[in-house]
């Protein structure tokens, strides 16, 4: 059964040319030319894969990767967009991207592309769920359903922050270095910053932490990485 993608753009030239060649590399394809029309077909249908153009008529492509880390976590994400500053870029991958392509692109690049998102997501969800329900600090973490309770609430987490999440935990007492990191959690063609592997690893304090601001069981080792404590 051909794989099932969401693409999300309203060029009509750049969407329907998009969809034929996709097709024809074996992709079946739900294409949407808004925001409203793209949250209706996640509703109705599970995606392995989304492709999000960011500038559109009715609002930010930045949105819909917010709400399908929020309500799909088990759907990953790839940006399509000519939306290329550094700050756009951080920004994606931040929400989770699995990639964040600019325009123009080159058809047989994105094609390999998508093909990488899509093995290192399955990579990533194979990997989170074979995790049973587990107890980090003040949050329940449960990697199978993509979420931390903390205090009775449910906070999503996205496919790398659960990858992330579960390399600390697994390798709990011992450093990971900033290059185990970037090789088992993103790929080489997003080039994350030092800052976006910070903002990750300060979200997942925020929810397991006492006290965030005086972390006890991700501790930052300079200059190498981090370190889950073995208690914690």
């Amino acid at each position: 059964m051909a794989t099932n993608l969401l693409l999300l753009e309203d060029e009509v030239n750049v969407g329907s040319t998009l969809r034929d060649r996709l097709q024809i590399e074996g992709f079946q394809i739900t294409w949407s030319q808004t925001i409203t029309d793209a949250k209706k077909n996640l509703e109705s249908k599970n995606f392995p894969l989304a492709i999000l153009d960011v500038n559109l008529p009715d609002g930010s492509g930045f949105d819909v990767g917010k709400l399908i880390r929020d309500r799909y976590p088990s759907t990953a994400v790839v940006f399509l967009t000519a939306a290329d500053t550094p700050e756009d870029r951080i920004h994606g991958l931040e929400l989770g991207a699995e990639d964040y392509i600019v325009k123009p692109f080159n058809y047989k690049e994105l094609f390999l592309r998508i093909q990488k998102a899509l093995s290192r997501a399955s990579y990533i969800q194979d990997k989170v769920a074979s995790g049973s329900e587990i107890r980090i600090g003040r949050g329940n973490v449960r990697f199978h359903q993509y979420e931390i309770v903390v205090d009775g609430k449910r906070h999503t987490l996205t496919h790398k922050e659960c990858a992330l999440l579960k390399l600390l935990y697994e390798k709990r007492g011992q450093v990971v270095s900033r290059d185990d990191i970037l090789d088992i959690v993103w790929s080489e063609d997003e080039y994350p910053t030092p800052r976006t592997i910070d903002n990750f690893i300060l979200r997942l304090r925020k929810l397991l932490e006492p006290d965030p601001n005086s972390p006890t069981m991700i501790r930052s080792v300079r200059g190498v990485g981090y370190m889950m404590e073995a208690d914690a």
